[in-house]
């Protein structure tokens, strides 16, 4: 018996280590998926956490549409691609995390 209570507080510790996620870290995640970015930043003006992470979702977006140019093109949406995964990783964690380069122009979004 007491191996199976020392189990379930092991079990316990580990489950607490997972962060708790909300609609809302859910909905800010789900905002730098492409075009996404724009229906969520529309749909969830009132919410400044949401917003915050479609903003910059849509710039990265924007960003990704010169994928089609060789070189550069490549370089830029690589990194955007990048940049869209850590914005993701990020909100769904909760955090309001200003990405280099794209919070500046994400925050002269007039929405």
């Amino acid at each position: 018996m007491a191996t199976t209570e020392k189990m379930k507080q092991e079990f316990t510790k580990e489950v607490n280590k997972i962060p708790p996620t909300t609609d809302t870290n859910l909905l800010a995640a789900l905002s730098y998926a492409p075009l996404l970015s724009l229906i969520i930043l529309l749909v969830k003006r009132n919410d400044d956490y949401i917003k915050f992470h479609a903003k910059q979702g849509f710039v990265l977006f924007i960003s990704m549409l010169v994928w089609g140019f060789p070189v550069i093109g490549w370089l830029i949406g690589l990194l955007a691609f990048i940049a869209m995964l850590v914005g993701f990783i990020m909100a769904w964690q909760g955090k309001r995390y200003p990405l280099p380069g794209v919070a500046k122009l994400a925050s002269k979004i007039p929405w």
